[in-house]
């Protein structure tokens, strides 16, 4: 009775000895042999995130399910297969928010060969599947893996080893191996063709340059560089149908009803949404005149379902993800956490710019989805592991400071 007696002040005997109740002390005591107090994970960021996949489940639903009726199969399919993509996700989402970022740094160079060695695979085996022209996929049965996605967390982790010292030449000899091997991915990606996932890796790798206090000189020179590179190589470098692109972008109408197609339909469906839109369900766009509603040009249909204010705060979403992604990143208390939470934090904010301007005409059309929101096994499963690094990243580790008070 003595013994339980001095619990009772203020539990019960039994509450303390639950097994929930001493697997806490355990981590506790865990916690304290390490001289470190970790906080909770940003729950906000996890709200936006649920909130973000939510609204993909009903939009994909919404936009293949005349699809679906047409070709003769379960309206539910392309959501359904979403939502097992989605629970991979969060499960990596979960593996990742326990597993300490500062790890990750040791599989660099195993994940570059991965990503390399996937990307040599879709290009010169017959596992290669094309669609609509571009080779992108791998096709393992049950699914279809993306190997550029897993450039995008790849070269987040390359990049924050690299610049969490300070960048100089040194420092870019050091890893010129690596550079070397990152150009390779830049023209493997190229080649599939995927200009667009080339565009927010070389963006990427500018945002962590500037946040690492790179010297600008040679942003400068690069810049200029490219911008007459791009004035007098552009027509040769780039495919014929992406000059295409370019060119039907600045008048939709000279070509409306081929190159031009996509684009007028997609300013047809948020003209037709209005301020209010047309309610859940009610496109008329996703009924054939919309190639690509699921994917690329799903931020139209929910313009046109949920007109302007259903994607005022789509963008709203966005918005706050990215101020959450930014401020773990500001009280990130080490320069690694620090990169990698920019990178990943401007992937999800630059990615999702760029298909809303690309549904909105702002920019000429890309084979880009939106994060989170699109059909997409590889796209959200990866996405979701980043998120999950994100979290982890949010916990701040705090060195426990031991003081001795002597009697």
């Amino acid at each position: 009775m003595k013994t339980e007696g001095k619990y009772l002040e203020n539990m019960s005997y039994r509450e303390y000895k639950s097994p929930h109740r001493q697997e806490r002390i355990k981590r506790e005591r865990r916690k304290k042999k390490n001289g470190v107090i970790i906080s909770p994970a940003d729950m906000s960021l996890l709200v936006i995130v649920a909130f973000l996949v939510i609204i993909g489940f009903l939009a994909i639903f919404s936009a293949t399910a005349p699809k679906c009726m047409r070709e003769g199969i379960n309206v539910a399919s392309f959501v359904g297969k979403q939502f097992i993509y989605a629970v991979a996700g969060f499960f990596a989402m979960a593996f990742f928010a326990h597993f300490d970022y500062k790890k990750l740094e040791k599989f660099n160079t195993k994940f570059l060969w991965i990503v390399i060695g996937l990307l040599l695979i879709l290009q010169f085996t017959p596992l290669g599947v094309t669609i609509n022209g571009a080779k992108r996929w791998i096709n393992l049965g049950f699914m279809q893996l993306q190997p550029s996605e897993l450039a995008k967390p790849l070269f987040c982790m390359l990049l924050a080893s690299m610049f969490k010292d300070k960048i100089d030449m040194d420092q870019i000899v050091k890893n010129v191996g690596t550079i070397i091997l990152m150009l390779g991915i830049l023209l493997l990606i190229l080649k599939q063709p995927n200009l667009s996932m080339a565009v927010i890796l070389s963006m990427t790798t500018l945002s962590l340059y500037i946040a690492g206090h790179g010297p600008w000189l040679p942003i400068y020179i690069g810049g200029g560089v490219m911008g007459l590179g791009i004035m007098t190589m552009l027509p040769k470098l780039l495919h014929g149908y992406q000059m295409d692109r370019i060119t039907v972008w600045l008048n939709p109408g000279s070509d409306a009803l081929g190159k031009g197609y996509n684009i007028i339909q997609s300013l047809i469906a948020f003209a037709s949404g209005g301020f209010w839109g047309s309610g859940y369900g009610s496109s008329i766009q996703k009924r054939a005149y919309l190639p690509e509603c699921h994917t690329d040009f799903i931020f139209a249909i929910i313009a046109e379902e949920f007109g302007f204010l259903g994607c005022l705060f789509i963008v709203g979403l966005f918005v706050a993800l990215v101020h959450r992604g930014l401020r773990i990143a500001k009280r990130c208390p080490d320069m690694y956490g620090k990169l990698l939470a920019i990178g990943i934090t401007f992937i999800f904010g630059f990615q999702a710019f760029l298909n809303m301007a690309v549904a909105s005409s702002f920019f000429p059309v890309t084979g880009v989805t939106l994060p989170f929101i699109s059909y997409g096994g590889t796209s959200i499963i990866v996405s979701l592991a980043m998120v999950g690094i994100l979290l982890n990243i949010s916990k701040q580790r705090i060195k426990r400071i031991r003081t001795e008070v002597n009697a």
